[in-house]
């Protein structure tokens, strides 16, 4: 657990704050610090580098506040989070990393909307109208997004491409013509690995994510989330099937079948590199670059593309997951904090401080600290359309559970039908 500490009128802030959502050298930054100490709880699941950045985010607020901030990371965060609010003791604001979750509290009346000290047009200044939806309960927002991690990219080594004359393909067929042309070079184009302890299958979950917006589209994608239409659907069965044309296609991807469902997932990008690669494709979210071999030249030696889409009329998608403040107790210093973290201070510090994007509106390309960063933070601000990752918004026995079994049965030869039958027999009543 980490502090952090000092003073400010609570005041001032409210009045201060139509300038800091828009202007990143907020007036309350200039306040200047009472005596009396003042503290906000936060409950959230980042911990170990990424509490660091969080902490050096946080830091203005407290140093020009005087308001200390406690700061719990915990990896039970799931667990912790509901028990805490059942005894009666929940923190002032949780750091949640699925909106699924934040969405369960906010129904049951624990949270704070944040139209209780914050105007739409103060939210609509800070925020994409896709990122607000993404935050709100039945059309009323309840979240500040702190940072995003965009999934739909593929990772691949610029060198081994230019040297062989590989070129980026720009839609779904022209990616599967080269993993065809890899295959008849007597290469294997793909590294797909799922192991990852009790939560095996995710890796699944996320490429039938990918697809399902780029073969539904998103209403319907939104849809299935919300179980509108069933796991049986056939848009869903196309998707896996989709999927599943790489997958379990052993000449497709490194170690055949038995190694999609035995390889560590953080292991799987380094297929990419040395002189023989083991494969030249790997579709995963940002956050495997703190995978890549300590030697890799991230300047040179790793390049990332946009999954490709499928069919021209469902646009550029792109699947995402990502940290989001709610508010449980009503204070004058956890509205201060939230206020604070929809300024532009904290993202511009967190992004400078890299492996993370803000989906805050004006936060400049070059803070970001290298190229990979800079393309990925392009790719989400194209994007016809974003959607929050499919599992993390399903109730936790679907998204975090038959979901991700089923993927591990699926890639071991278990038919579509029966694996998306038990799926949905498990949805909550």
């Amino acid at each position: 657990m980490k502090r952090f500490k000092n003073s400010l009128k609570p005041a001032f802030f409210a009045a201060t704050f139509l300038i800091c959502l828009t202007v990143s050298g907020c007036s309350f930054l200039n306040q200047t610090p009472q005596t009396n100490q003042k503290q906000v709880t936060i409950l959230g699941v980042i911990v170990g580098e990424e509490q660091e950045k969080l902490e050096k985010a946080l830091a203005p607020f407290t140093e020009k506040t005087g308001i200390e901030v406690v700061y719990e990371g915990t990896n039970t965060f799931a667990t912790t989070l509901p028990i805490r609010v059942d005894s009666g003791n929940p923190p002032d604001i949780a750091l949640f990393p699925q909106p699924g979750l934040m969405a369960d509290f906010a129904k049951e009346g624990q949270l704070i909307p944040l139209t209780e000290f914050i105007t739409p047009e103060n939210l609509k200044e800070a925020y994409p109208d896709t990122w607000i939806a993404l935050g709100s309960v039945d059309e009323t927002p309840y979240g500040v997004w702190y940072q995003a991690s965009v999934k739909s990219l593929v990772w691949y080594n610029p060198k081994v491409f230019q040297e062989n004359g590989y070129e980026i393909p720009k839609t779904w067929e022209e990616m599967i013509a080269l993993s065809d042309r890899l295959v008849e070079e007597g290469k294997t184009p793909w590294c797909v690995a799922m192991e990852s302890g009790d939560a095996t299958g995710w890796v699944g979950t996320d490429w039938v994510e990918d697809i399902m917006l780029r073969t539904a589209g998103p209403e319907v994608y939104d849809q299935w989330v919300n179980n509108k239409i069933p796991f049986t659907d056939q848009s869903v069965k196309n998707a896996v099937e989709t999927f599943g044309k790489i997958v379990r296609n052993d000449k497709y991807v490194y170690g055949g079948k038995v190694g999609v469902l035995s390889i560590p997932f953080g292991d799987s990008i380094q297929g990419l590199f040395g002189e023989q690669p083991k494969c030249y494709l790997h579709r995963q979210a940002a956050f495997i670059a703190s995978f890549l071999p300590e030697d890799i030249n991230t300047a040179e030696d790793v390049g990332i593309f946009y999954l490709p889409p499928i069919e021209p009329d469902q646009g550029s998608p792109v699947l995402v997951a990502g940290d989001v403040f709610a508010m449980f107790n009503d204070t004058p210093e956890a509205r201060q904090l939230m206020e604070y973290v929809a300024s532009k201070v904290p993202h511009e510090i967190v992004v400078k401080l890299g492996g993370s994007i803000s989906p805050r509106k004006n936060i400049a390309m070059d803070l970001y600290p290298n190229q990979l960063m800079q393309q990925q933070a392009k790719i989400l601000a194209d994007a016809d359309v974003i959607r929050f990752d499919g599992s993390d918004m399903m109730p936790g026995a679907v998204g975090t559970g038959t979901f991700w079994s089923g993927m591990v049965d699926y890639v071991g030869g278990t038919d579509v039908e029966t694996v998306l039958e038990n799926i949905e027999n498990s949805w909550p009543e």
